[in-house]
């Protein structure tokens, strides 16, 4: 297992606060800030869009600058940051990945999007989810913790993250549903594994590939075709499987993984 210390330096984020007891994951906002920026954009670029062009019509400096903290929170908005840089990359591959895409990067970043998850995936397609059921799989986790104003904002904004995403559908009464999974959301899921120290056949079987909800054989075809397009290395031969990552790290990255 790769060392909490390496994953942060990969832009992994870990403890209890995280953006969503204010927002959700701000999928909007990113798509309009990704739409005015090339790749390779510098995070004074996208402050810039935010605090002075106003590009997102925010209607006070404060709000404007709440949501550049709240992004920075979210994805890290620096390509400095691997995880940022590889999913801003991965961002322009395939428009219909986006939603998921966006969702999965705020995990890694989001401990209270994280703690969420569990909740969300335990649900049957098509079973509703009360708010209710939400704010007590939060105070479950965190008791005592928080008042129920509060609650009540954390899971309306995680459960607008997850219809977001395709996993659930609904405005008022929720229900679980199946989101649209993309070769590029399993490359990205493949990778996450990797950077938390999976390899070969493991890396099919981490988090981030179970929440994708898909069976063995849909992951395989998926991680194929991400191959086929580049995205990936696969190599699949009877039951072994092995995955590689072409360009994604450079030299010092790399060596991260063996600290």
């Amino acid at each position: 297992m790769i060392t909490q210390e390496s994953q942060q330096k990969f832009g992994f984020k870990f403890g209890q606060n995280g953006a969503h007891s204010a927002r959700t994951m701000m999928f909007s906002e990113l798509t309009q800030l990704f739409d005015g920026q090339p790749v390779n954009a510098q995070p004074e670029d996208y402050r810039d869009d935010i605090e002075q062009a106003n590009v997102l019509h925010k209607p006070t400096s404060k709000s404007r600058t709440l949501t550049w903290r709240h992004l920075v929170d979210l994805y890290g908005m620096n390509t400095e940051i691997p995880l940022f840089r590889i999913f801003r990359q991965l961002w322009e591959s395939d428009s219909s990945a986006r939603p998921l895409l966006a969702c999965q990067m705020a995990l890694t970043r989001d401990p209270i999007l994280e703690m969420s998850k569990a909740k969300i995936l335990s649900l049957q397609l098509g079973e509703r989810l009360p708010r209710e059921d939400m704010e007590q799989a939060i105070s479950d986790q965190y008791p005592d913790r928080f008042s129920t104003a509060m609650l009540k904002s954390l899971a309306q904004n995680v459960n607008g993250t997850w219809t977001n995403a395709g996993y659930l559908q609904g405005r008022n009464k929720k229900h679980r549903a199946e989101p649209d999974v993309r070769p590029v959301n399993v490359a990205f899921a493949l990778l996450l594994g990797y950077l938390q120290g999976a390899t070969g056949n493991r890396l099919f079987t981490t988090e981030w590939t179970k929440m994708l909800n898909c069976r063995q054989e849909r992951l395989v075809e998926l991680a194929r075709q991400a191959s086929y397009s580049g995205l990936i290395d696969f190599k699949h031969s009877s039951e072994v499987m092995e995955v590689t990552f072409p360009n994604y790290l450079n030299e010092e990255e790399d060596s991260w993984l063996y600290e």
